[in-house]
């Protein structure tokens, strides 16, 4: 990793979501082109296991990305401690699956919670350090915010509400320096995806995609691609070379997908009925466990003092 070293020499890059996944490699990658790299997230010990694989300085900071004033202290502690922030990565995320109906609220909210009101408020913290450094801001997010998807109601409505988010912020910056960009990535090889494929369902239903929106795709080749991106401070960012192309056929898509997706979801109802509180239900993956695990705390916590 240390052969394109020097690229961000100096920078100041901030991850959210950066225990594991695409965020904890990125921070690996970006540490190995000479950036200083602050960790955000919700597993301490995690977290300070990926510091201690990084290349340059770090820190790394436990914190909620919906938390207004946890994210508000990140950012001034780093700005203290590294002086500036050059980059910020919007990665934090989680995801369910399933049919609307009958879905788990708490982890259908959370999902749009974490995904966009997230990325708002790790946007409004950092911008204040963004702005003098003229920097750069970069949105994760999705094929899922370029093609709806029956049984991802949550996931795409987040990632197209972050997409949006970015593109607005994109403007309303950019007379200050500020560049923002729009990370896109298909089925990547992560804890979250391979969460979702423990379920029958939601695994039949991806694999039943055409081709090549049906694969996973490695984890090292689309953080490569992000990386990129950063260093080119790209307004779009495609974690898999075809991604580009359903930008200029995205209109299409809502109706070609009713018409696939209701005759698929047709087929599955049987399968479906009754499992209201079925494996698709919850947050996904190793990420959303600990997210719950997380919440779980706190409200434990709040119990504890409100007695």
């Amino acid at each position: 990793m240390r052969e394109q070293a020097g690229r961000l020499d100096g920078r100041v890059a901030v991850v959210t979501g950066a225990a594991r996944g695409v965020g904890e490699l990125l921070a690996r990658k970006l540490s190995a082109r000479g950036a200083t790299v602050v960790l955000v997230g919700l597993e301490a010990d995690e977290l300070k296991a990926v510091a201690g694989r990084l290349h340059t300085a770090c820190g790394h900071w436990y914190a909620d990305v919906t938390d207004d004033a946890a994210m508000a202290r990140v950012a001034e502690e780093a700005v203290e401690r590294f002086g500036k922030v050059d980059i910020v990565v919007a990665n934090a995320g989680v995801a369910t699956g399933g049919p609307v109906e009958g879905s788990d609220p708490d982890a259908w909210r959370r999902v749009i919670e974490v995904n966009l009101i997230g990325a708002a408020v790790t946007a409004r913290a950092f911008l204040p350090a963004l702005r003098r450094s003229r920097g750069y801001f970069l949105q994760i997010a999705s094929l899922a915010a370029i093609t709806p998807a029956p049984m991802m109601s949550a996931y795409c409505a987040s990632k197209s509400g972050a997409e949006a988010f970015a593109h607005c912020l994109r403007a309303e910056v950019a007379h200050q320096g500020v560049r923002v960009g729009v990370g896109y990535l298909s089925w990547t090889d992560t804890d979250m995806v391979r969460g979702a494929d423990r379920d029958d369902v939601l695994r039949e239903l991806r694999r039943r995609l055409p081709w090549p929106a049906n694969r996973t795709y490695p984890l090292g080749p689309a953080v490569d691609r992000l990386v990129a991106g950063i260093e080119r401070r790209s307004p779009h960012v495609y974690a898999q070379w075809w991604l580009r192309g359903t930008q200029s056929v995205r209109g299409c898509l809502p109706g070609v997908i009713a018409t696939v997706g209701g005759r698929e979801m047709r087929r599955l109802a049987p399968r479906l009925a009754g499992r209201a509180h079925g494996p698709g239900q919850g947050l996904v993956g190793a990420g959303g466990a600990a997210d719950e695990a997380a919440r779980g705390g706190a409200r434990s916590r709040v119990d504890t003092e409100r007695s």
